[in-house]
């Protein structure tokens, strides 16, 4: 009985494996992606994609206010965006629980030194709660 040659080369565990390395990649950048403070979010009818390398603004439960995961006053977080450009785009996240006025100085800071592309973060949901 004569052997027979392999005219080709089974590809089908190297793409296996090649899917199970890309879902670890995908698994592990959403962990990266998403803010290292502990903020709950809001709930709304939509969500958007980032597509711009974003500023981030957030207020943690207790009105603790950062600025790229750097804690600052009032006074330093107007410092800090003073060196931004104006077309710079700011995303506020903010815990649904804070006090208006905290979130409302930080607006008030963001609106008067002229920043114009602000997105405020929130969850998907939109049930009303």
């Amino acid at each position: 009985m004569e052997e027979k040659e392999f005219d080709y080369m089974n590809v089908i565990p190297f793409v296996d494996v090649m899917l199970v390395l890309l879902t670890i990649v995908l698994i592990t950048s959403t962990f990266m992606a998403s803010g290292m403070i502990n903020v709950s979010l809001p709930k709304a009818s939509a969500e958007r994609e980032q597509i711009l390398k974003n500023q981030i603004i957030s207020i943690d439960r207790d009105g603790t206010v950062y600025f790229n995961a750097s804690p600052v006053t009032l006074d330093g977080l107007k410092e800090k965006m003073l060196l931004l450009d104006k077309t710079t785009p700011i995303v506020l996240r903010a815990d649904r629980d804070i006090r208006l006025q905290v979130f409302v100085d930080v607006l008030d800071i963001i609106n008067n030194l002229g920043f114009r592309k602000v997105a405020i973060q929130t969850e998907k949901g939109g049930d009303g709660r």
